[in-house]
């Protein structure tokens, strides 16, 4: 029993010298190409000095807003109980309110369809796919030359395979979403939409114009569905003879009269503004200090990595 003892004593102790060995090697080998480590370390360092310099400033500019809120809820929750089926027959959805109109206008906002007409309307295509950055001293935006000539006012660009000189829809659409960000605070209710541009002018100034914009859409849509929903309720009383039934759709008519009213005072149809938005002072990335952090750990593990494994493989041979 004590030979066995003595045994396992002796294998514990043979195991952790060749572990402190295994362990004196390691920092050996790193002591050994110290130099190529702070060699490595500090090019990864200066690249990523270089690489957060030469990124351009992107500011970003919010507003806060809130669902409208419609007077005439309480009455189409009373006819939604009662006629709700006649009024579905007539395309109207009396059960609709204004969270869900902002759910909807909330989707349509970062819609390919909504931002394709948002960059044709406002004429900014340039401003949006070809600008690399902004000159502050003379309030403009850096276009790439490569992309967009200036001079003859006309796309230069090498296109990618399957794409035109001009950017398509959907490449124009997928810059302009990666600088938009909506997001509602579930606690407060409250939706913030962002855009993060190149200029703080011209990022406050889309912004408003992104807000203007949706509640004309919605709004516009609310009035086309009252009248035709108007429409439909008008021809129908026309067919028939019930008073019962004639007394339902006058009813019907006059909540979508109300609709209209609604939409047409008011030019803060779906979202109302709680805080505007300001050309903001100071930039929202990129994050400078933290690119140089990165960048130099990153550096420092890679050369570590790369003297170890070179060194243990020196050692193999």
């Amino acid at each position: 029993m004590n030979t066995q003892d003595n045994h396992q004593e002796n294998q514990n102790k043979y195991q952790y010298q060749e572990d402190e060995i295994d362990i004196r090697e390691l920092f050996a080998i790193l002591w050994k190409g110290k130099w190529l480590i702070l060699s490595i370390t500090f090019i990864f360092a200066i690249a990523s000095v270089g690489i957060a310099l030469w990124l351009p400033n992107e500011y970003k500019a919010t507003v806060v807003v809130q669902a409208a809120e419609k007077n005439d809820s309480g009455k189409l929750a009373s006819l939604a109980g009662s006629f709700g089926g006649l009024a579905s027959l007539a395309g109207i959805d009396l059960s609709s309110s204004s969270a869900t109109e902002e759910v909807i206008a909330v989707e349509i906002i970062q819609s390919w369809g909504f931002i394709e007409d948002f960059i044709k309307r406002h004429d900014i295509s340039v401003p949006v796919f070809a600008a690399t950055g902004w000159d502050e001293s003379n309030n403009k935006l850096i276009i790439d030359e490569d992309v967009f000539n200036t001079q003859k006012n006309q796309w230069v660009r090498e296109p990618p395979p399957g794409k035109t000189v001009e950017p398509t829809s959907w490449e124009l659409y997928q810059k302009f979403k990666e600088r938009l960000l909506v997001v509602k605070d579930p606690e407060t209710g409250l939706l913030s939409i962002s855009l993060t541009y190149y200029s703080p002018e011209l990022a406050k100034k889309w912004v408003d114009y992104l807000l203007q914009d949706i509640n004309k859409y919605m709004k516009e849509k609310a009035l086309d569905e009252a009248n035709k929903s108007i429409q439909y309720l008008e021809e129908q009383i026309n067919k028939t003879s019930l008073a019962e039934i004639r007394t339902v759709f006058s009813e019907l008519i006059q909540e979508q009269h109300k609709t209209k009213m609604l939409a047409q005072i008011s030019d803060e149809y779906v979202f109302k503004t709680v805080s505007r938005a300001k050309a903001p002072e100071e930039r929202d990335k990129p994050n400078r200090a933290l690119i140089c952090i990165i960048g130099t750990l990153l550096g420092g593990f890679l050369s570590v990595l790369l003297v170890l494994i070179s060194g243990l493989f020196r050692k193999g041979k």
